[in-house]
């Protein structure tokens, strides 16, 4: 039996993957902040508390493990912490208790198309340990998801107040990905050979049609206002000259992320409209 340890394990996706290693026969060690965390992840064989961004705290995580499976990342600065002291320093911890333990992989959750776009705050930290991974002596992955069906959830919200507000004509597509297929498709990599890898899930979708998925959960017509996509442009130019990082970095990141197509390898077979129908009830 394979031991496992995840990162970043009381997330959405970390939650997602330690589920999903129990039922495929792994033994997992999950890492968490707190012992009053351990409850999110009780599923799991073994805890281990510590702080990522401590090493100290972090000594002998990896011994006996044989795959790391990371997916530690802020979206949003908080705490007095930055991109770089966890997105990449923390994670750069990881690997280094991962190279003295001897484990055979580390696979890293990253973001789709975060090496196309180093030039974002949020990818700067991202990429940098990618690229240590990657110059590693460990087996390496980078796994770039899609949104999270958990990010749509903005989408949902403003149809709730009956318009939705789109940059452009709405056309730029995307393919949104559950935890749960993510996590799936995650674990099949411990078995294989890839080191770089887009996904996303099953369905092409516009943000137009996003946007409608959303109403219809809702059960009710909602508005979409298409704003000149000029607007978003200076708008990521002013928060960037008239803002801290702490602020422009996920608006930067949310304003990028929608001015293009980002399509990963579809796998799964979870929709958006059926998380949609579950997270509408629970705004009724």
């Amino acid at each position: 039996m394979q031991k496992v340890l995840v990162a970043g394990a009381t997330g959405y996706l970390g939650r997602h993957l330690v589920s999903e290693l129990k039922q495929k026969g792994y033994w997992v060690r999950a890492l968490v902040r707190s012992a009053k965390q351990q409850i999110q992840v009780s599923a799991a064989d073994e805890i281990f508390v510590g702080q990522i961004t401590k090493p100290e705290t972090l000594h002998c995580i990896a011994d006996g493990i044989d795959v790391v499976i990371s997916a530690v990342g802020i979206t949003r600065q908080k705490d007095g912490l930055t991109y770089m002291d966890v997105d990449y320093q923390g994670n750069a911890n990881l690997l280094h208790e991962a190279e003295g333990s001897g484990v055979k992989k580390f696979i890293y959750i990253s973001a789709i198309d975060g090496d196309k776009n180093r030039q974002l705050k949020i990818f700067q930290a991202k990429e940098r340990f990618a690229d240590e991974l990657k110059r590693s002596s460990i087996n390496s992955t980078i796994v770039r998801p899609n949104g999270y069906f958990s990010d749509m959830g903005d989408f949902l919200n403003m149809a709730a107040s009956g318009r939705i507000y789109l940059f452009g004509n709405g056309n730029v597509k995307i393919n949104p990905i559950s935890g749960g297929d993510l996590a799936t498709f995650i674990v099949s990599l411990i078995e294989q050979k890839q080191s770089d890898v887009a996904v996303g899930g099953p369905e092409i979708l516009s943000l137009n049609q996003i946007s409608h998925l959303a109403g219809q959960a809702l059960g009710r017509e909602i508005k979409i206002t298409h704003l000149p996509d000029w607007m978003r442009k200076i708008t990521i130019v002013l928060v960037r000259n008239f803002t801290s990082q702490k602020t422009y970095g996920p608006i930067e990141f949310f304003l990028t992320f929608m001015g293009s197509d980002h399509i990963g390898q579809s796998v799964g077979n979870e929709r958006l409209i059926d998380f949609y129908i579950e997270e509408a009830k629970k705004l009724n």
